[in-house]
């Protein structure tokens, strides 16, 4: 297909949905682009979608129809972007680079929700045949278009080759507001601002955190539904009147990427009758594995992530949707509550700040776990970087993440977003409301597991005596397992209970 070679300064492979804007976006910043995918069609699309939208006649993106032309294409050393599924896919593809003739100071980087332990095997694996580089993407197909949020990791060398790349197509924040810079239209660029693209550490580190990135996403989506039920089935309200609401709640701490969109999803109709949508798309949810990751990582490092977990046990229930219709027309529930308008508003306002309680506790769940996973791996994980390259770009974007980067930026070794003096006010000033919004639910038969499971975790959190004692004598009891005591700190004992006297002994 080229004719002239060692033009492009990128070569990409993998023109899916994500990998075509991710294109566009680089060839909007002034990089040439040498592209390759197996569905020649998709090349096409590429180029031709280029074209048009640049109104260039020659295109930003050139075609390449093999690996060995793809290198061809590119300038030395070369730069490859994958955007290919993870797993098996990013195998072959550098199995088949490698065939190609790629070098040893060529970098590869893998932009897939790749598990983060794959990550680090491929990097030994691959170290000498190229460098391996890793980048996770967030923020859909609109922010791979106009701006993502991007979290990359691996070898320090190759983050100088890429920043200048990556802080260009990244999304904006304006400095002083922490505020999205918006870009909307192909051609578009933003000089300004703070990119949402900072380096975070080792092979693997960049794709731990967007795994989090994920898990803290399943439990955000999870509570907004969870409180669009709470409308629709205890206060009978129909789609619109539940848009009302959560378009006044975007303006106020609850301002998000995920609630904009939950309105705009609310208020579409269609057909001729102009029926909800919401109300035609059948209630079981689908998840790609990140949330699960997750919620496994935190059960393997022993850090609580309740909130999250509970968002992806919400999505394996609605699964059995045939179970859940024998259930409802078998198990009965509480009669039912009526409110008057008063009580309505009362209602809705206490759902709000349990909305934000609850969002407060899952983030604050998901940057514990990516400290413990930090101390784990000996990473050095900069948190308010991590808190301020999600103020756009990604699905989480909200306006309180200005907050949690301000409250890191105030104690960067802190152990946990509930002991940050602002949010421990919030929640302070908002669990009330909190408590009796679970109370309701409990009393209307509504789940709302993510919810009520953030306020266990935060008076779980708030408990100086647990309840583990008891836990730890029964351990000890069936098991052996000794315990300490409050008394003689830094000794375990074993009570010897099976005999008349049950005496207690030292261990050590």
């Amino acid at each position: 297909m080229i004719k002239n070679k060692s033009i492009c300064d990128i070569g990409f492979i993998g023109l899916g949905v994500m990998g075509k804007n991710l294109v566009l976006n680089l060839a909007d910043n002034g990089f040439s682009i040498a592209a390759f995918d197996l569905d020649i069609s998709k090349i096409e699309g590429v180029i031709s979608q280029d074209k048009a939208e640049s109104g260039l006649s020659t295109a930003r993106v050139v075609g390449c129809s093999s690996y060995t032309e793809l290198l061809a294409c590119l300038k030395p050393p070369h730069l490859i972007v994958l955007s290919v599924p993870a797993g098996a896919p990013v195998d072959q593809v550098c199995e088949n680079l490698i065939g190609a003739g790629i070098q040893p100071d060529d970098i590869v980087i893998d932009t897939g929700n790749s598990l983060w332990v794959d990550t680090v095997a491929r990097e030994k694996k691959y170290k000498s045949n190229f460098i391996l580089f890793s980048s996770a993407v967030s923020g859909g197909e609109v922010g791979a278009r106009f701006g993502p949020a991007l979290m990359p990791s691996g070898s320090a060398y190759a983050w100088t080759r890429i920043k200048p790349i990556w802080q260009a197509i990244a999304a904006k924040v304006d400095a002083k507001t922490g505020k999205p810079i918006e870009r909307t239209k192909p051609g578009e660029v933003v000089t300004e601002g703070e990119p949402c693209a900072a380096y975070i550490g080792p092979a693997g580190a960049g794709h731990y955190v967007k795994m989090v990135h994920n898990g803290i996403e399943y439990a955000d989506m999870q509570i907004i539904c969870e409180a669009y039920q709470m409308l629709r089935d205890g206060l009978g309200l129909n789609s619109d009147e539940i848009a009302d609401i959560f378009q006044g709640w975007n303006r106020g701490p609850l301002e998000s990427y995920l609630m904009e969109i939950s309105v705009e999803v609310l208020r579409h109709r269609v057909g001729e009758e102009q029926t909800p949508l919401v109300d035609l798309i059948l209630d079981k949810a689908g998840q790609k594995g990140t949330g699960l990751w997750t919620a496994v990582s935190s059960l393997e490092l022993g850090t609580p992530a309740p909130t999250i977990a509970q968002a992806v046990y919400a999505r394996s229930i609605s699964s059995f949707k045939d179970l859940r219709v024998q259930a409802a027309a078998k198990l009965p529930g509480p009669p039912a509550i009526t409110f008057d308008v008063n009580e309505k508003e009362a209602f809705i306002e206490q759902l709000h700040d349990a909305i934000y309680s609850a969002k407060i506790c899952a983030y604050a769940q998901g940057f514990q776990l990516m400290k413990l996973a930090e101390l784990e791996h000996n990473w050095q994980l900069n948190f308010a970087s991590i808190a301020k390259i999600w103020r756009a770009g990604c699905i989480i974007r909200a306006a309180f993440l200005q907050s949690i980067t301000q409250a890191f930026e105030r104690t960067p070794d802190l152990d946990n977003l509930l002991l940050d003096d602002f949010f421990a006010e919030q929640l302070s000033l908002h669990q009330l409301n909190w408590r009796k919004t679970v109370s309701n639910s409990a009393l209307m038969g509504i789940p709302t597991g993510a919810i009520s499971s953030a306020l266990s975790y935060y008076d779980a959190m708030r408990c100086a005596a647990s309840p583990a004692n008891l836990l730890q004598a029964q351990r000890d009891f069936f098991g052996a397992h000794t315990f300490e005591r409050t008394d003689k700190v830094g000794k375990k004992y074993h009570v010897n209970w099976s005999t008349p006297v049950r005496d207690m002994v030292e261990i050590s």
